[in-house]
């Protein structure tokens, strides 16, 4: 084995090996096309808002939210929902089971209610048939 360089006139040169390069910029190549050509164009895609009919952009329950707030009333935890205030689960439950379900409701816990209370009024809105339950934690 010789492990000395060569003793000729020219200096020692890198060289590149082509072939790998050019299987990278293929590659690459590929990539790109693919990946543009998949993704649908921004013009296309649908909006999320959309009304059904000129009459319905006017109706007030487009936006109202249904809000759940759980809370501490005379020093018990209690639900409420606009002016009415309930304690017990199933009351809830009856009285959520006649709103409409499409718009979703809103759970808002005060910071003092108890966290049982809050996973109740969660459970409760899933149990009446609201696919759309988002909680929304409110500080004083």
């Amino acid at each position: 084995m010789k492990f000395r360089a060569k003793q000729s006139g020219q200096a020692n040169r890198v060289q590149l090996n082509l072939a790998s390069m050019i299987d990278v910029v293929f590659l690459l190549l590929i990539f790109f096309l693919f990946s543009s050509i998949i993704t649908p164009s921004e013009s296309q895609l649908t909006p999320n808002i959309q009304t059904q009919s000129a009459d319905s952009a006017s109706r007030s329950t487009d936006f109202a939210p249904q809000v759940v707030s759980v809370e501490m009333v005379d020093g018990r935890p209690a639900y409420r929902i606009g002016s009415r205030i309930i304690t017990d689960r199933r009351e809830l439950e009856t009285l959520l089971r006649s709103l409409p379900h499409e718009l979703g409701v809103f759970v808002r816990v005060d910071d003092a209610a108890p966290v049982g209370f809050a996973v109740s009024a969660i459970q409760v809105c899933r149990d009446a048939g609201f696919e759309k339950v988002t909680y929304v934690p409110q500080s004083k």
